[in-house]
């Protein structure tokens, strides 16, 4: 036997082991609970023998028989809750193989040559990761028919089907598709689609799915209820979850050790194939993470906070990627692949796939609500100057001159005059001089921004909860285009004719329907902001405007930082530090030289949201 197959058989076995071991505690959980029945069996049967006699063993077995009966029924709860515990499920972009015929057949011919079963189906997240997600349970069982209606084509229809999927279902990370080749595509997801074999056992699949099903049903018994009454009602729930907690915490060491061995099991069948472009793609792998999380925080969530989604994300990851390698020379080189094919060529329809992965991104990264609507609608990169970060500076310059006005700070002498309706000229000069004043004029000023940042966003979250419906009695976005039902949503699901969000209506429906209209778990990308750096970032955007307005400056988008002010067609990334001299000590030295060097006008009204 070689040692690739050695490595293979050990972590096999030592997957196996465990899952034994996880076995035997289902075992001993049912024998504890079977027990007492089994006494009084035996108490009975004494008892009609004539071994046992007088009114002292009487009580004992009727006790023993009511210790039965209550821990047999304790018993069936923990075991109902069990198997009708909806597990944990990755929200995932669906993939039909009409809509990604070729990478379908990669992945089909991948597993032959690992000679593993294939996956049942493939799926897209937006992350940088892929993983096998077993689906085979009740809660799988329900979407998949829901799936079939809309999609008889799809994966989950057909009659008689019981489990929808016999094996897992793969999940790639949807910025691999766009910025890997296919030869690397192949070569990342072959230790991915190798871990279907010792998924397959039944030994393996069985541990597996006990483990599940105690974590869906500690988490049922944790889900909060409203009112007195459901809270009384759900004491039982209550009981059966610590009783789910105590087996999974018995369990933990036993499943962990299990997916290790099945993860080396996988990994040693895998290099076999390509292995040695997996050390070269694995370079990838790591570019592309960097890239994705930097065009998630930098460029992404400004147009999350403006209302507005970036509808192709994962083409964006690309644009970011080639400016990192210009700049970076440890990245130097890594554009010359792009000559290549890449793998978003195999799906019929890529930018339907992005749409549709882009709009999860937005939900779980953000918050943001599932379908398009007059405070939630997509934005196209081109479109990104001017319908995110223009509005974005001109909504926190209204922001800071409001909170001014409240605060009731006179307009700037160079200024010197009020508006119509009474309130200070909007101009830099009056940030300005009140930030110089001191006596803690900063940090009230900071609390204000934070204070008006929190109404500003509970409002925007209230009315996405609150959707308000459009003339046709539908709930509409701010360009009159709707995600759901439309073209991008069914293309994904091979069932539509058009890529975009305003392509024409078509049966296929919202692939993100199964998640529902609710908040999907929360994946906050960068921790609350502080009031200072909330009110640097509002001064920076009154700079920005003052620019725009009085020194031919404009709005525009880098990839790799995401709002930028371009200065004769030029990016100017050293505004920041000239604001925080003003924010934090007061000194407007570095921000003066900064707007002469520009030719900023302090005293020149500015344009606001």
């Amino acid at each position: 036997m070689s040692d690739t197959g050695a490595g293979e058989e050990l972590g096999a076995q030592a997957a196996r082991a465990r899952a034994l071991a996880l076995l035997r505690i289902r075992s001993r959980a049912t024998a504890v609970a079977l027990l007492p029945a089994a006494v009084a069996v035996v108490l009975f049967a004494a008892s009609a023998q004539g071994f046992v006699e007088g009114g002292g063993w009487d009580a004992v077995r009727w006790a023993v028989t009511a210790c039965a009966v209550i821990t047999l029924l304790v018993a069936v709860a923990v075991a109902v809750a069990v198997v009708r515990a909806e597990p944990a499920v990755s929200p995932t972009v669906p993939l039909s193989e009409k809509a990604a015929p070729d990478l379908y057949r990669l992945v089909r011919d991948l597993a032959d040559r690992l000679d593993v079963p294939a996956p049942s189906a493939i799926a897209l997240t937006p992350d940088c990761d892929s993983w096998l997600e077993d689906r085979t349970n009740p809660a799988a069982d329900r979407a998949a028919k829901d799936a079939a209606r809309r999609d008889p084509g799809g994966p989950g229809a057909g009659p008689g089907r019981r489990r929808v999927q016999a094996a897992p279902v793969l999940v790639i990370g949807s910025p691999f598709l766009w910025w890997m080749r296919v030869a690397e595509l192949r070569a990342v997801l072959a230790p991915v689609v190798a871990g279907t074999g010792p998924s397959a056992h039944p030994d393996i699949a069985a541990a597996r799915r006990f483990v599940r099903g105690l974590d869906g049903a500690v988490a049922d018994a944790a889900a909060p209820a409203q009112g007195a009454v459901r809270k009384v009602l759900r004491l039982p729930h209550a009981l059966i979850g610590r009783i789910a907690r105590l087996l999974l915490r018995s369990c933990h060491s036993h499943a962990s050790e299990m997916e290790r061995g099945v993860a080396a099991a996988a990994s040693t069948r895998a290099q076999a194939v390509d292995y040695g472009l997996r050390i070269v793609a694995q370079e990838q792998v790591g570019l592309a993470y960097a890239g994705w999380d930097r065009l998630l925080t930098r460029v992404a969530l400004p147009a999350w906070r403006m209302g507005r989604w970036p509808s192709r994300l994962d083409a964006g990851v690309v644009s970011a990627l080639t400016e990192l390698s210009r700049r970076d020379r440890l990245a130097d080189g890594f554009t010359s692949r792009l000559g290549e094919r890449p793998a978003c060529d195999l799906l019929e329809e890529p930018g339907a796939a992005d749409e549709a992965a882009s709009l999860l991104a937005a939900r779980l990264f953000h918050g943001g609500p599932a379908q398009a609507g007059p405070g939630w609608s997509p934005v196209d990169w081109q479109q990104y100057p001017e319908e995110v970060v223009d509005r974005k500076w001109r909504t926190e310059a209204a922001r800071l001159h409001r909170v001014l006005d409240d605060m009731g700070v006179p307009p700037a002498a160079s200024a010197g005059a009020l508006d119509t309706a009474g309130a200070a000229v909007p101009t830099l000069a009056r940030v300005v001089e009140h930030l110089v004043a001191g006596n803690g004029s900063g940090e009230e000023l900071a609390a204000g921004i934070s204070a008006a940042v929190a109404r500003d966003e509970a409002q925007a979250e209230t009315a996405a909860r609150n959707p308000q419906p459009v003339a046709d009695g539908t709930t509409g976005s701010a360009d009159g285009n709707s995600f759901n039902g439309s073209g991008g949503a069914a293309n994904v699901n091979g069932s539509g004719s058009s890529g975009t969000s305003g392509g024409s209506a078509s049966a296929g429906g919202d692939v993100l329907e199964f998640w529902g209209p609710d908040p999907l778990p929360l994946f906050p990308l960068q921790p609350p902001r502080t009031g200072t750096e909330l009110l640097a970032d509002h001064v920076a955007a009154m700079v920005c405007c003052a620019a725009v307005d009085t020194a031919g400056a404009a709005p525009g988008l880098d990839w790799l930082d995401g709002p930028t002010l371009l200065v004769d067609g030029e990016r100017r990334s050293d505004l920041g530090t000239p604001v925080l001299s003003l924010v934090e000590d007061g000194d407007a030295g570095p921000l003066r030289s900064w707007l002469s060097s520009v030719g900023v006008r302090t005293d020149k009204p500015v344009r606001l949201a």
